[in-house]
């Protein structure tokens, strides 16, 4: 007891009065009492078990307190289209795993439509999508906006040119966006009332359609920073003219709680993408 006292910064006529309260509440005998000693009964060493128990839970609620202070909920859920998860996403990845090694990042992936809803029915935190859907409900922010290239199979009769036109892809096999995509109907614009492409292909993805064009299977117009991914296959990629949008936004919730994973997370995506489009310019 006098030790206790000392630790306690009291008196050793207190230790003793609060162990006697506690007895008392707890209607256990602690502690069986010898001149000068306290010897815990089997009682108290069951109830200091309970006791331990207890304050290793509350150690954790402090620890798990002051991770979410830190870092959010400690879990981050991403959406995004397949060209982002295969391009610029990863390198954002890096960078903020290196930050927050210890935040779980769950990603999936989907048409920028699926990931629009994900993000309205806040199945995830963030989206990333290749164009904005009109039915979307979310806040979004456009994080990236660069000039559609074009995308020639390696050794094309076209891989000279300082840039395409539209009628340079006459009678050529042209891969197309699905339709209801929004870039499909921007590309296809600057086609209309002269088209003579001919439509084989079509898919939503410009990734996929960045392999199909290594494969020689056509010629198409894709964002240049998906295309830089695919230059390993011999593709071509050249400007485009008229220019051609292709803008990458971020969707969130406009009633999402506040959430610093998500804030850091958009912030590491505009920096990562400034440069990526840095290099373009280069």
């Amino acid at each position: 007891m006098t030790a206790a006292a000392s630790d306690l910064h009291t008196s050793q006529p207190n230790v003793s009065r609060l162990i006697s309260q506690l007895e008392a509440a707890s209607g256990l005998e602690l502690f069986t009492r010898t001149p000068g000693r306290l010897i815990p009964t089997e009682e108290g060493v069951a109830f200091l078990r309970e006791v331990d128990r207890a304050f290793v839970g509350l150690e954790a609620l402090k620890s798990a307190a002051r991770n979410i202070r830190q870092f959010g909920k400690g879990r981050l859920r991403i959406a995004t289209v397949p060209s982002l998860a295969m391009t610029v996403l990863p390198l954002v990845l890096q960078r903020f795993h290196a930050d927050h090694p210890e935040v779980t990042v769950a990603m999936d992936t989907g048409s920028s439509q699926l990931v629009a809803e994900w993000v309205d029915r806040r199945v995830c935190d963030l989206g990333l999508v290749s164009y904005l859907p009109t039915a979307s409900m979310s806040e979004a922010h456009a994080v990236c906006n660069v000039d559609g290239s074009c995308v020639l199979p390696p050794g094309h009769r076209l891989a000279d040119r300082a840039y395409i036109e539209p009628a340079d892809l006459a009678g050529e096999s042209f891969i197309s966006m699905a339709h209801g995509d929004g870039l499909r109907a921007a590309v296809d614009a600057v086609f209309a009332g002269d088209d003579h492409r001919i439509l084989h292909f079509e898919t939503p993805y410009g990734a996929t359609i960045c392999q199909m064009v290594g494969r020689g299977l056509g010629v198409s117009i894709v964002n240049p920073l998906v295309a830089r991914s695919y230059r390993h296959m011999g593709i071509v990629v050249r400007p485009f003219r008229p220019r051609v949008p292709f803008v990458s936004y971020v969707l969130m919730s406009r009633h999402r709680p506040a959430n610093v994973l998500v804030d850091r997370f958009h912030g590491l995506l505009n920096e990562v993408i400034a440069s990526e489009l840095q290099t373009l310019a280069d």
